[in-house]
């Protein structure tokens, strides 16, 4: 999906709730806010990245609600970041123990929480630097795990804290027990 950067600087400071108000002026527009406080419109993905997206986050759900280890997020959720960034990965996942640390009014908003893991699946539009660097911020800000999947070439991209980016080439599943016990992800479906 292609996305629009705008800086508002000279103008104006987008706020929590300035960001607040726009979302729900356009509720038909996905918006994210970078850490510089750049407004990023994110174009709709397109019917099949959109099944793919449906796909994968039914998969969470499903492994989620079988262990009750956490919440599970899609990607109309935005959360604050510890670098004050607004971001929506197309699935997120806390555990339970951080989200009920949450007080109930910042669950209701932009939860400013750094989710467990996220995924995102690149759309045929997304470019790769630009994805890759969101990554980036994802560990950078407290996140556990990332994975990158990138249809184009059938890779995985594998992100954890103090480690290199792990690069799998057509791999059949992906898994991680430390973040997420006992969770196998079935990526031969959407390559």
């Amino acid at each position: 999906m292609t996305a629009f950067t705008i800086n508002f600087d000279a103008i104006v400071q987008i706020t929590d709730e300035h960001f607040a108000q726009l979302c729900r002026a356009n509720p038909d527009v996905k918006f994210e806010r970078t850490t510089k406080g750049e407004l990023v419109i994110v174009a709709p993905t397109g019917g099949e990245t959109g099944s793919y997206n449906s796909e994968l986050n039914a998969d969470f759900v499903i492994w989620n609600r079988q262990t009750k280890l956490g919440i599970v997020f899609d990607s109309s959720t935005c959360f604050k970041l510890p670098n004050e960034a607004l971001r929506s990965p197309d699935v997120a996942w806390i555990k339970n123990e951080r989200w009920n640390e949450l007080a109930l009014e910042q669950k209701q908003k932009f939860p400013p929480i750094a989710p467990d893991f996220v995924l995102e699946l690149m759309s045929p539009s997304d470019y790769l630097s630009d994805a890759q660097a969101k990554m980036q911020e994802y560990i950078a800000n407290d996140v556990k795990l990332g994975w990158l999947l990138n249809r184009k070439d059938h890779s995985a991209e594998i992100y954890r804290p103090n480690q290199p980016v792990e690069v799998l080439k057509s791999p059949a599943t992906l898994s991680d027990e430390d973040v997420l016990p006992g969770f196998v992800l079935n990526v031969q479906s959407i390559w």
